[in-house]
């Protein structure tokens, strides 16, 4: 069961209860075939659920008896695994935190943000490990690519250097979740946000410097200064679920500004199409090739998901 921090999160905080109606809780873990509720008197309790019930934490729920009944979400965040797989993460955030370090997968951090910005939450990116002396290079290329379009937070979290900027962000009342790649921190990171939650920290492998899975739970959290955050199990991929061809064109990060330039359609893919900005750019050197070829991969990605549900939906 998880522990208590300084303070609680905000049990059902978004909707205002009627005498003659079920409690209002709030799931802060999710335990597999259980979760955790925490109600607006604070108490708490556990309640057993189908492992398909896709319940999940941050959701805002009644509970009658051993029934759960789920309240609207503001926001969901999903993703596709390697094996096609669809996943919620969490439920009713407003900011995603994703969390890099040196050697993380390429892709990730892309996906990631087009993902929470199709879902309508504010991407940040945090930048762990930044005691090491190979993240100095990494560092750099990020702050050239996002450091424009988004927040960016180097820190160490097992040094505990560089964390409270992060935490003046979160204290504005968000409630967020960090998602990223085993091995970059993730563990670390809330341990020294939230020092009372003592979360296992997986020892790094040999094999380029991942670390081991250690969180096998979905938990919510909320800080001492304000703010709440979720942790999540760690993933290799970010595959997008909810997200267009249109979607990618706008949100792409490094796409949003390009000068002056504006591309003739307004849905303009940016592939081959007469008079598109972000065409021009890559010729006049203002979007790295590197930058565009990531763009295009994404884009086929896209458009193959995209005719495949056309064909089942056809079958249908």
């Amino acid at each position: 069961m998880m522990m208590k921090t300084e303070s609680e999160p905000r049990a059902g905080h978004q909707y205002h209860l009627q005498s003659d109606q079920a409690p209002v809780g709030l799931i802060v873990a999710h335990h597999g075939i259980s979760v955790e509720v925490l109600f607006e008197s604070g108490k708490r309790r556990m309640v057993r659920v189908k492992r398909n019930s896709e319940h999940v934490v941050g959701d805002n729920v009644t509970v009658a008896g051993e029934v759960l009944k789920r309240l609207p979400r503001r926001t969901e965040l999903r993703r596709r695994d390697a094996r096609g797989g669809i996943h919620l993460v969490a439920a009713n955030l407003d900011v995603l935190g994703i969390v890099v370090a040196p050697l993380s997968p390429g892709g990730f951090l892309d996906r990631a943000i087009v993902a929470a910005r199709v879902a309508g939450l504010q991407p940040f990116v945090v930048v762990n490990k930044c005691d090491l002396d190979d993240t100095s290079a990494l560092l750099g290329a990020l702050q050239v690519t996002y450091g424009s379009s988004l927040p960016l937070f180097p820190l160490s979290a097992t040094e505990s250097i560089g964390l409270d900027p992060l935490r003046a962000f979160l204290s504005q009342g968000h409630r967020g979740a960090f998602v990223g790649t085993t091995g970059v921190g993730k563990s670390s990171l809330l341990n020294a946000l939230c020092p009372d939650i003592n979360l296992k920290v997986g020892a790094l492998s040999e094999y380029k410097s991942q670390g081991r899975h250690t969180t096998t739970v979905s938990t919510l959290h909320a800080l001492s200064g304000g703010g709440e955050l979720v942790d999540t199990p760690g993933f290799r991929d970010f595959g997008l679920v909810d997200s267009t061809v249109e979607d990618l064109a706008l949100y792409f990060p490094g796409f949003e500004e390009h000068g002056d330039l504006s591309c003739r359609f307004r849905n303009c893919r940016h592939r081959t199409e007469p008079g598109c900005a972000i065409l021009s750019g890559v010729e006049q050197g203002l979007i790295l090739s590197a930058r565009y070829e990531l763009y295009l991969q994404i884009l086929s990605e896209i458009e193959t998901d995209q005719a495949e549900a056309r064909c089942r939906s056809w079958r249908n």
